[in-house]
């Protein structure tokens, strides 16, 4: 086998059995092996698709995707939706093209500092020194991905390394599964007494904290010690609806923020930080709890939630207490106008059982969120990085992995134009995702951070930056041209019917909805 062949016969061999790709003339015997049965692959119109499809398939799955993209220029591409896998702690591993070592002395145009690029977001770097060292190279790039939290690694593949015979290859250590060390007794007998004081406590959840069984630890926890349960604002991924833990949200907005944290005399947090506000602005605090509330890790980044709220449990004699669940809400379709609170009844009565909502609505989720967790259960992910246009593809790799499941991507119209490529890999592979444009035809949430750091009221010249409705973007031509039907509505009850049709067909399929 020459390189390319022995690098995808490890990747498969080793569990990562799906490539998100976007080649270059660098990647020819790269794509060829690709031609491998074990392998998926998936076709992307922009690098950003593929690294934003690889997230949202390893949040869904729990295990790192490839993506394979075009030299320097195309991992460029690629970053923005790199740094936001980076801060959901997804597993990713990249692979890029390189020109072959007798060729970079000429300079070519396609020439540039790659690792230069790699590094700031990746946790681990390689460049293919001969074909003979990677499957060795291949197997440590998924070895770093895999670990708990998941890591970004990214390998880079010279042309001649690719199309070279690797030769005999050494034996490769079997993959071993991430294992999460339980969190130190100290600190848990140290927590209990904390909530053993009575005193005002808020937990905070995040990272595997925030479904499965931890998920169910920490509502048993909520009964035990009537403490409260929230989120940050921005979470990689919730189990949520009827039937679940309810979780409290953290507001965005540094007032409100700071308006519901102040009266807890003590912060808990699993496998998170203490909340801190998304930008910094004019007068407002970086920190978001009261001066005088203490904050308390029970959990790590990268211990175990589960042995942790296990510990701290027992630590309080309240192993066997009920878990508090949420109750299903009102399932009555909505009617009248389209706002945030209609909105969302829409989307608790519409959304099936077992489906995954993407949201990156920015304005038009704000609130709708907090009155959807009545709705039936799902998942919900969120961008933990705000590199905008994460949602289409992230939807796009949470399909895949999860082909059994209906996705609805919400999302706004400026956010959606980054990566409406992902649109047309939806078509080609089929794929049941339920696009929701809020169309405002305008960057909203501009307007009100421009009010909030405190430069006034926008003139002509500001507005004419914040506004996108000339040309106002046709979402309908949009999405036929790249095969997705679609549908405009402009009423709630409209909203509510459109997403209700959504799921009686097989395919993706776009909604506008015209605010």
């Amino acid at each position: 086998m020459n390189g390319a062949e022995t690098l995808v016969d490890t990747l498969t061999g080793q569990g990562v059995d799906i490539c998100f790709a976007n080649p270059g003339t660098s990647e020819m015997h790269f794509l060829k092996a690709l031609e491998n049965p074990r392998m998926r692959s998936v076709l992307c119109l922009f690098e950003g698709v593929c690294t934003g499809a690889a997230d949202g398939y390893y949040r869904m799955k729990g295990t790192p995707a490839s993506t394979l993209l075009h030299l320097g220029p195309g991992l460029a591409n690629g970053l923005a939706n790199i740094h936001n896998a980076r801060r959901a702690a997804s597993g990713m591993v990249n692979i890029v093209g390189e020109h072959s070592a007798s060729h970079l002395k000429y300079d070519p145009p396609l020439m540039s500092d790659i690792e230069g690029l790699a590094r700031p977001l990746s946790h681990w770097v390689r460049r293919v020194e001969s074909p003979g060292s990677v499957a060795w190279d291949v197997s440590t790039a998924i070895a770093k991905a895999s670990e708990r939290p998941g890591k970004i690694a990214t390998l880079i593949l010279p042309g001649d390394a690719s199309w070279q015979e690797a030769g005999a290859q050494p034996p490769l250590p079997a993959p071993v599964a991430a294992q999460a060390k339980a969190p130190d007794a100290a600190r848990v007998e140290h927590i209990a007494r904390v909530l053993k004081s009575g005193e005002p406590a808020l937990v905070i959840l995040a990272g595997q904290a925030t479904r499965g069984r931890a998920l169910e630890l920490a509502g048993k926890l909520k009964a035990a010690t009537g403490c409260r349960l929230a989120t940050q604002f921005f979470t990689a991924r919730i189990e949520r609806g009827a039937g679940r833990v309810p979780l409290e949200r953290i507001p965005y907005a540094v007032g409100q923020a700071v308006e519901y944290l102040k009266g807890f005399r003590h912060i808990i947090t699993l496998e998170t930080t203490e909340p801190i506000a998304f930008f910094s602005y004019p007068d407002k605090p970086s920190l978001l709890k009261a001066p005088d509330s203490g904050v308390h890790e029970l959990v790590e980044l990268g211990e175990d939630s589960v042995a942790g709220l296990e510990m701290l449990l027992d630590a309080l004699g309240a192993a066997n207490a009920p878990a508090v669940l949420q109750q299903r809400g009102d399932t009555s379709a909505p009617s009248g106008a389209l706002n945030p609170a209609s909105i969302a009844q829409a989307l608790a009565a519409a959304l099936p059982e077992h489906c995954i909502l993407v949201d990156e609505s920015l304005t038009t989720g704000r609130e709708t969120m907090g009155l959807t967790v009545g709705a039936a259960r799902h998942d919900l992910i969120n961008n933990m990085g705000g590199s905008i246009g994460y949602a289409t593809p992230v939807a796009t790799g949470a399909a895949l992995a999860c082909p059994d499941r209906r996705v609805f991507c919400m999302v706004g119209d400026g956010s959606a134009m980054y990566t409406i490529q992902s649109l047309w890999t939806q078509a080609r592979e089929g794929l049941d995702i339920t696009t929701i444009i809020f169309a405002n035809n305008s960057y909203a949430i501009l307007k009100a951070e421009y009010a909030n750091m405190g430069a006034g009221a926008p003139g002509p010249q500001a507005l004419a930056m914040i506004d996108i409705d000339r040309p106002r973007i046709d979402w309908q031509a949009m999405a036929k041209s790249m095969g997705v039907p679609s549908v405009a509505v402009d009423s709630a009850e409209g909203f509510y019917k459109a997403m209700v049709a959504s799921t009686r067909e097989q395919g993706p399929s776009l909604i506008e909805v015209r605010l």
